[in-house]
């Protein structure tokens, strides 16, 4: 069976998230759920508050992302100064997030492209801050 469109999942309506049954036992790693194994302090932390933002992302229309970020990206390049910066780093700040996300089911190819995309925005974002 196909995997239904997107948004034509159906929704709980209490926060679209399972939630655990009375009297079972905790999910391994503490309580926590989902993360990768033997994931640090950090990775967790992070994991944990992308969560919203990854179904927010997930259930909204799937050509907002890519649009806000082109706009985005747009606008770092035509605007002048700061305000140009500001929005490469916007568009940066996110790759790198999803990057970091993703990082540990990368293989060392997949990990190239990314590493360059965020590198060569932040060179233009210096570029813009210099006034290039």
């Amino acid at each position: 069976m196909a995997p239904p469109e997107h948004g034509d999942e159906k929704r709980r309506g209490d926060g679209d998230l399972p939630r655990p049954e009375e009297g079972s036992p905790p999910p391994p790693g503490g309580g926590r759920t989902g993360g990768a194994p033997g994931a640090g302090r950090l990775r967790r932390e992070v994991e944990g508050r992308s969560a919203v933002p990854l179904v927010w992302l997930h259930q909204g229309p799937r050509w907002l992302a890519p649009l806000v970020l082109g706009a985005l990206f747009l606008a770092g390049l035509a605007a002048p100064g700061f305000v140009g910066a500001v929005c490469l780093l916007l568009v940066a700040v996110f790759f790198v997030w999803l990057a970091f996300l993703t990082w540990p089911s990368l293989t060392g190819q997949q990990k190239v492209p990314r590493v360059l995309m965020v590198g060569v925005v932040l060179v233009l974002a210096v570029a813009r801050t210099l006034g290039f």
